[in-house]
């Protein structure tokens, strides 16, 4: 079987329109990549590290022989437990974990830095088309569901103003009593959980714009002075960080997703979609496998009343991706379909 031999997008599309079941989206790096390749590919992370100013980093990357954020901080993971185990020195073990910290903050900065300055330097009618693409998923009842850090999937449906697209996030009365003497009403920052019931957009490792506080999880927002990134700037210079799910392996990630209250209802809700869930760009590598296991929950989940996910669309755009994703359909259990992700406009 070869790429040019699978359906193409729209193909699956109009079936499941003909089959009446809702479908869902899962985004990955390919979605951004097809925006721009130069700067959300992974070889743009690497040129980043490349030219970075810390010796650390540059030593860790150039020992392990890799430019992978995510196996360097699974090696990092490795040596800390093996640390504990043959060696008494504390300090190491305290040296081995500041690196770890160090580089997931550097991946923050990465992906901030490669970022395009504001959403309107996306071109209108690139926007709109992007818009068009997730729209017929929200409102035909369907969600999104994005492991990307990036901001393009905010970016689109907040310039297009969605009427679909929840995100969960809302402001809360703070002053309800002073308001019903007949004072101004004082709103809070956004913070999420306010409209989760009703929430169809899902950051399943986190996203540039939301930051945990320890008590609430908040939004940043753009503001008439300010672009969002300046404002997430702001607030990184202060050491406070987005909620990004940087762990190595899909253990890891999966334990940090569970130890956050928006993540993990994130990956709760990823794990009961019913109907159809179509893939993009996203390549169910060895660090994915928490993401296998919600869909396969969700192929269990309503299994006896017939109300499950009953099928995934994954998108291919070569050859050995289509090797790759035959070589794991067994460890789905729904029906596995592939399509031909060339064939997809989104741009």
């Amino acid at each position: 079987m070869k790429i040019d031999s699978l359906k193409t997008y729209e193909e699956v599309v109009q079936y499941l329109i003909k089959s009446r079941r809702t479908k869902h989206l899962l985004l990955g790096n390919g979605f951004s990549m097809s925006y721009d390749s130069g700067i959300f590919s992974y070889n743009a992370l690497s040129t980043f590290i490349d030219e970075t100013s810390n010796e650390l980093l540059k030593k860790l990357f150039s020992t392990i022989n890799t430019k992978n954020f995510e196996l360097v901080m699974q090696q990092l993971d490795n040596f800390v437990e093996i640390a504990r185990i043959f060696s008494s020195d504390t300090q190491l073990v305290g040296k081995i974990k500041e690196a770890s910290n160090t580089l997931k903050d550097s991946l923050i900065e990465a992906v901030k830095e490669l970022h395009p300055e504001h959403v309107f330097l996306v071109p209108e009618e690139r926007s709109r088309s992007c818009f068009n693409f997730l729209n017929d998923y929200l409102s035909n009842s369907g969600s999104i569901f994005s492991t990307n850090y990036d901001l393009l999937l905010y970016w689109v449906l907040m310039r297009n103003k969605s009427e679909f697209a929840i995100d969960g996030f809302g402001r809360d009365l703070e002053n309800p009593d002073e308001t019903i003497k007949g004072d101004d009403p004082e709103f809070s920052e956004l913070r999420w959980g306010k409209y989760k019931k009703k929430q169809t957009v899902f950051y399943l490792h986190g996203t540039l714009p939301i930051f945990d506080t320890g008590i609430d999880i908040v939004k940043e927002e753009y503001d008439s002075q300010h672009y969002l990134l300046q404002k997430i700037n702001e607030r990184m210079e202060k050491r406070e960080y987005p909620i990004f799910v940087t762990a190595g392996g899909a253990k890891e990630k999966l334990n940090h997703i569970m130890h956050n209250k928006y993540l993990s209802n994130c990956y709760d809700q990823l794990s009961i979609i019913q109907g159809s869930l179509v893939s993009f760009g996203f390549n169910f590598g060895e660090y994915d496998t928490h993401i296998i296991d919600a869909i396969n929950k969700a192929a269990l989940y309503g299994k006896k009343s017939g109300e499950k996910l009953h099928s995934i669309y994954i998108g291919v755009y070569s050859d050995s991706d289509l090797e790759h994703i035959k070589s794991i359909e067994n460890k789905f259990k729904c029906k596995v379909n592939l399509y031909n992700a060339r064939t997809v406009k989104i741009w």
